[in-house]
């Protein structure tokens, strides 16, 4: 095992607590944000942890990867359909990638001399 993911989020959410406590009026606007992107109700709440899922992936945030892997699970997302959700990020990121090679190779054509 990489990492105990369950301590991991157990003690992020004790730091994220004593966060809130300093400054509450950013954890009320982060929540204000985190729900309104739920209020149409047009995706159900699996899709939105497996979307968010896909998002941890691609930003590199183990606090969004633990946190949403459990409510992804509690909401009945399978490894499967977790595993398909994370081939999308790892596709996009590696046409992200070849999308900014393209943007260094016309970086470089542009210098003088080339």
């Amino acid at each position: 095992m990489m990492q105990d993911w369950n301590a991991y989020r157990d003690s992020l959410i004790a730091r994220v607590g004593d966060y809130a406590a300093l400054s509450p009026e950013v954890i009320r606007g982060l929540g204000a944000m985190e729900g309104s992107a739920t209020k149409t109700g047009r995706l159900e709440p699996k899709m939105h942890e497996l979307i968010a899922l896909a998002v941890a992936v691609t930003t590199r945030c183990d606090g969004c990867i633990s946190v949403h892997t459990k409510k992804a699970a509690e909401l009945g997302a399978t490894r499967e359909e977790i595993a398909e959700a994370l081939g999308v990020a790892i596709s996009l990121n590696a046409g992200a990638a070849l999308t900014y090679s393209a943007r260094v190779l016309d970086a470089y054509a542009q210098l003088p001399g080339q």
